[in-house]
């Protein structure tokens, strides 16, 4: 049986992320947890996150989970959700600028809040369903149509160092990295477990996926 971790450090959408992983796993276990032991020993980790970065940081440290994390991601399927994602990320321009992770080069900046604000604008946070724009094949995508409405909630973006390792795009005032792909780390600005069949499917896409190919 394979069992998934999904990281428990107080900020994240866990109930409901892991509902949707039990709602797709097969001869799967998954558990919510922040026992650095179970989640090493764990064949896949999922990261979820919703709210501040600088609060996100602060705690993964507090509970010793920040270099739990940087030796998951470097050693065996890893999803990384929302904030889960941008804070792989090398810096955030978020609560006057918060150093992250650094397990991705890049650097999470801030959708622009002084446009006009028109009915037909692009009001902060980008909130609600979106296409994404696959950025070539990844076993994560597999059945899953090109331009599929995933489910975004967000005030921030993820702009890599290098374009080689981003997974999806999608538009929003302007075009953003809505998935990144590096090595055995998958992730997704955009939140699979609220995106009905195609966030189930990239959920199932996961737990079938060895890391490699």
């Amino acid at each position: 049986m394979r069992h998934v971790a999904v990281i428990d450090y107080g900020m994240g959408n866990l109930r409901s992320v892991s509902k949707a992983l039990e709602a797709v796993a097969e001869n799967t276990a998954v558990h919510v947890t922040a026992d650095p032991k179970q989640i090493l020993n764990a064949s896949h980790v999922v990261f979820p996150g919703v709210g501040a970065i600088r609060d996100c940081v602060a705690e993964l440290t507090r509970l010793g989970l920040d270099d739990v994390i940087r030796e998951a991601a470097q050693t065996k399927p890893f999803l990384g959700i929302c904030l889960g994602m941008q804070a792989l990320l090398s810096h955030s321009e978020e609560n006057g600028g918060v150093t992250s992770l650094s397990i991705i080069p890049g650097q999470v900046r801030q959708f622009d809040t002084q446009r006009i604000r028109t009915e037909n604008d692009f009001k902060v946070p980008h909130m609600g369903w979106n296409e994404v724009q696959q950025s070539g094949s990844h076993p994560l995508w597999q059945s899953i149509d090109d331009a599929s409405r995933f489910y975004f909630v967000h005030s921030y973006f993820v702009d890599p160092e290098q374009a080689s390792v981003t997974a999806a795009t999608s538009q929003y005032q302007h075009t953003f990295t809505a998935a990144l792909s590096q090595d055995n780390i998958f992730a997704a600005q955009f939140h699979p477990e609220k995106s009905q069949s195609a966030g189930l499917q990239l959920l199932k896409n996961f737990l079938n996926w060895d890391g490699q190919s």
